[in-house]
């Protein structure tokens, strides 16, 4: 169900280049994934944490208050947990990641200067 093997050597072979990656290149381009790594674990943690933090208020008002006892079905409930939780992840995640750039280029910055 995937990509053929025949496809797949061929895509990676034309992924190979004939230029060779500079050592700085490859620091930045480890800086980036780490980045990227770091925005992710944060990105989850929020999301965790605004899953619980909207699902708790929203299961409660759907029993007690009568409006959204009629208004509220699954599909509702479901919607505005996982809007919270999504948005928290990807707000989390460019904050995180935009950090960490900016902290990875002051650092560059400072080393160019240094020299």
């Amino acid at each position: 169900m995937g990509i053929p093997s025949e496809l797949r050597d061929i895509w990676a072979k034309k992924r190979q280049s004939f230029l060779i990656a500079s050592p700085v290149e490859d620091r930045k381009i480890l800086k980036a994934r780490h980045c990227t790594n770091e925005g992710v674990r944060a990105g989850f943690k929020a999301a965790s944490i605004a899953g619980v933090v909207s699902a708790v208020p929203t299961l409660v008002a759907v029993r007690v208050i009568p409006w959204a006892k009629a208004n509220l079905n699954y599909t509702a409930q479901a919607l505005i947990i996982s809007a919270a939780s999504i948005a928290a992840y990807f707000i989390t995640a460019d904050k995180t990641i935009l950090a960490c750039a900016r902290r990875n280029s002051q650092l560059e910055d400072a080393l160019r200067h240094q020299r």
